[in-house]
């Protein structure tokens, strides 16, 4: 049941950020999803689990490679950027 969820949620926003179901390599669609994960563990971690340490790696490698393909579509598409910036409410 949980994994129908996880997919229906991932097929959503490769729609959404990357045009169709499948195109999973879009940079935009990328970062919406690590955008996602990032989100959930923050909520798992603040909600009474703060010793889960393996979540906090995880959950730092993820800001890590986010950051990476931010800057990588900074340079390739800077309207891009901001576009997705402005949807996905990073950066105050």
């Amino acid at each position: 049941m949980a994994n129908a969820t996880i997919n229906a949620i991932k097929k959503d926003i490769f729609k959404t950020y990357g045009g169709s179901e499948t195109n999973t390599g879009a940079t935009e669609a990328q970062v919406a999803l690590l955008t996602e994960r990032i989100n959930h563990i923050s909520k798992h971690l603040k909600g009474g689990n703060p010793k889960d340490h393996s979540s906090n790696r995880s959950l730092v490698n993820m800001v890590g490679r986010r950051k990476k393909l931010l800057a990588y579509l900074q340079r390739k598409n800077l309207t891009g950027y901001r576009e997705l910036i402005a949807k996905l409410g990073l950066r105050k």
